[in-house]
């Protein structure tokens, strides 16, 4: 492809994403109901007198009647944006925008940008001040070198809010990270290593003064800029914060100074570092080379020289990318929640130690996803964890505001810091409170819980969750040595024989036992001899139900793929009884306004009213796994009998057969799935529903809907599934669907691992 043509449609690409459908990048949403005259009062005039006048007589209640508390403003002049040098306040604020969202996609927190004419420090530093009453804290953002170290120090001396320049100490964070896990796999450590810098603005300034904090010794730190070595006696191109590195003795240049370096860490510009100048470092050298978008060296070039070099660039295209993003909008909330009167290095340096131990521990099953191909295991090229990994927001925000509290800057201490860190995770993994419940009865058991499809890498992270995070024990079924490649490509530390059971289909000692049970309970429905044997070397799902059925596992899981009613045919022959027997599936879907059960998304096409309610029954009971009161609506194209039509019919008969016994649960039907969800429209049509609120669960006549709007759900209300979950087998077994997820999974392994007896 011609390149300038890529380039060319790149930037047309990009122009049309920050124009259409409507230009920028944010938006202004109202919190509160504003529908009515009662609304307008309380909302406005004359209501809102009344937050004014608490607010008077206790300022730090602004927090509980404002947005304040959860509001940050992006400051910039524009006089150092990107690579892009003094565009101007104005054409900062594409990327003061972009800044604000990221603040709302990663950390839930409400952002203005703020772009402002004004070079003269002093005067900036004036402006942002007066703007403490409105915000909750200050992003200062691409503010020049040396004015950007006059205007934060200005503004963290005057204002009672935290006031963080994320240029130099996002940045610094990032690199503190990087650093602390380079020197583990390159086996060294702060106070022995010899670092060389390029730069001297206010990130590279930024990062020296934190290393020096985390160990490095000041006098074993050689700052270059366009002028050669900062030393003593120097007076071009100084400043204070330059100064506190010079060294001793005259002029030398890059050359003369990195021989034996341990770290390089540029912030300069490109082609700074010569492959020449890393073959003078130190073995196993560590280059940070920051410069965006070419860095002072390629990592390539670099690696042709110095095969161990440990590389971090800015760049999204190589490893370790040392991007703001994992530090700036943690930092902030964990600040905010507690009511931090400043950043201080204590909380940076227990950012840092948050995001170097999240790169060590085991990836996460989403930063997977969102990186497939990419080797996510901790070593030289996985020495930070990746912006998308939704374990960011819990461990480092956590931390921030633990140290906050335990440097006395924190206005509001955080009780318990637990349920601070479930509450957070609670807000990334959406079905995280939800299944709360679900994970707290399941820890007052252990239960063997088998994954038919074994070698998928979505079941080998649920294993690996399931291990760090519950009581259970999984079992996989699948080859050793594909299970172990495919843990070991992934980054999960799954050793199989060893920290899970492994059943493998082509060597099992049980062989011999398991298609002796199949076929024992085959024999009269025409498998022969031959034929369990073949079932029990190629059909997972069958070999897990076998497994269930004699005691080996309590419960098994299958259906990563294949079709649903396949799998289910297998469950049904094996774990069936008279007393078990699929009665339904059961979706769990979780909405932006709440949770909303749906039945039955894929066992009976046209459900009799026999067995429609049994799924009501079934489903209220396992509504109430979740903590739940079931509301059950059975919904049909009649409604409360103004149609004669089969869904109606069937739908009526189900309801006469819920009304011939006491029930401990609301249920009302035949009705639109409106009228269900709306309890004001229903009152209109049927005054005397004896459903009070909108129905949490909907069982429809026939899969066809109960899927369908499963699926709509998912796909344009951006719902989350939990499920389905295979009703009346007694917890046995659980068939889930192509679609779900390594989270999914971990989500439907606590649902198979909560005994019985836990939910009747």
């Amino acid at each position: 492809m011609d390149g300038s043509k890529g380039k060319d449609g790149f930037r047309q690409a990009a122009l049309d994403y920050h124009r259409y459908p409507r230009p920028g990048k944010l938006e202004i949403r109202a919190t509160k109901p504003m529908a009515n005259g009662r609304d307008l009062a309380r909302a406005y005039s004359p209501g809102v007198a009344e937050a004014c006048l608490e607010i008077k007589e206790s300022p730090d209640t602004a927090r509980d009647y404002t947005a304040r508390g959860n509001l940050v403003a992006v400051v910039s002049n524009g006089s150092a944006v990107l690579g892009l040098g003094n565009i101007g306040a104005l054409a900062s604020k594409p990327v003061m925008e972009g800044k604000a969202v990221l603040f709302k996609k990663f950390a839930s927190i409400d952002c203005f940008d703020l772009e402002l004419n004004e070079s003269d420090p002093e005067k900036l530093a004036d402006i942002v001040c007066s703007l403490e009453p409105t915000f909750g804290a200050i992003n200062l953002e691409d503010i020049k070198a040396p004015e950007c170290f006059i205007v934060e120090k200005l503004c963290r001396e005057r204002m009672n809010i935290p006031v963080f320049h994320d240029d130099q100490h996002g940045t610094a964070i990032v690199v503190g990270a990087a650093a602390t896990n380079a020197l583990e796999v390159a086996g060294k450590r702060f106070d022995d290593i010899k670092v060389v810098s390029t730069g001297g603005g206010a990130a590279g300034i930024a990062c020296l003064d934190l290393l020096v904090k985390l160990g490095v010794k000041r006098e074993n730190v050689y700052l270059c800029d366009i002028d050669g070595l900062v030393h003593e006696g120097r007076e071009d191109g100084m400043t204070p914060q330059k100064a506190a590195f010079a060294q001793p003795g005259g002029p030398r240049e890059l050359a003369d100074v990195v021989e034996g370096a341990d770290l390089f860490l540029g912030l300069s510009g490109p082609r700074v570092l010569k492959p020449e100048l890393v073959e003078k470092m130190a073995d196993d050298p560590i280059i940070f080379a920051l410069a965006n978008p070419e860095p002072e060296i390629m990592p390539d070039l670099a690696r042709e020289v110095a095969p161990g070099a440990i590389i971090a660039t800015g760049r999204s295209d190589y490893p370790n990318q040392v991007n703001n993003v994992l530090c700036f909008p943690f930092i902030f909330r964990g600040a905010l929640d507690v009511g931090a009167t400043e950043i201080n290095d204590e909380m940076k340096i227990a950012c840092i130690e948050g995001i170097a131990a999240l790169a060590r521990a085991t990836t996460s099953a989403e930063a997977a996803a969102a990186y497939q191909g990419e080797q996510l295991t901790f070593g030289r090229d996985y020495l930070i964890p990746k912006p998308f990994d939704p374990r960011l927001m819990g461990v480092v925000a956590t931390a921030v505001a633990k140290a906050a509290m335990d440097t006395g800057v924190a206005s509001r201490p955080i009780e318990d810091m637990e349920a601070y860190k479930r509450q957070l995770d609670g807000s990334v993994f959406r079905s995280a409170l939800i299944m709360r419940p679900v994970f707290e009865a399941a820890a007052t058991t252990v239960r063997r819980i088998v994954f038919a499809e074994g070698e998928d890498e979505r079941v080998l992270h649920a294993a690996q969750a399931m291990i760090e995070e519950t009581t259970d024990r999984p079992i996989l079924i699948g080859r050793p040595d594909v299970i172990e490649t495919r843990a070991t490509r992934a980054g999960i530390p799954l050793k199989p024989g060893t920290d899970v059971e492994i059943v493998n289909p082509e060597s099992d000692p049980r062989y011999y036992d398991y298609w002796t049970t199949y076929h024992k309970i085959m024999a009269r429905r025409g498998v022969t001899p031959d034929l369990a044997k073949a079932i029990m070397r190629t059909n997972t799902t069958a070999i897990g139900a076998v497994m269930v059925q004699r005691g080996e596992a309590d419960s098994m899981i299958c259906g990563t793929f294949g079709q649903y009613l396949w799998h289910l045919n297998y469950v049904q022959q094996v774990l069936g009884t008279d007393q078990l027997h699929p009665v339904g599936a059961l979706s769990l879907m979780i909405l932006e306004d709440g949770p909303l059960f749906i039945a039955d998304t894929h066992v009976h096409p046209q459900p009799e009213p026999q067995q429609i309610a049994e799924t009501v029954i079934a489903a209220a009971r396992h509504v109430g796994r979740f903590g739940l009161e079931p509301k059950i609506a059975l919904c049909s194209h009649s409604q409360f009998g103004n149609l004669d039509c089969d869904t109606g019919r069937r739908m009526r008969g189900a309801l006469d057969i819920l009304d011939s016994a006491p029930r401990d649960f609301s249920y009302e039907g035949e009705m639109h799935a409106d009228a269900a969800l709306d309890a004001e429209l229903r009152a209109r049509i049927f005054p005397d529903s004896r459903l009070n609120g909108a129905a949490n669960v909907v069982v429809f006549a026939n899969t066809d809907a109960a899927s369908g709007v499963r699926n709509i759900l998912k796909m344009k209300a951006r719902g989350l599934e939990v499920g389905p979950i295979l009703m009346g087998m007694g917890n046995r077994a659980h068939i889930v669907t192509s679609s779900i997820t390594a989270r999914g999974l971990l989500n439907m392994s606590a649902l198979a691992g909560t005994p019985v007896a836990h939910y009747g």
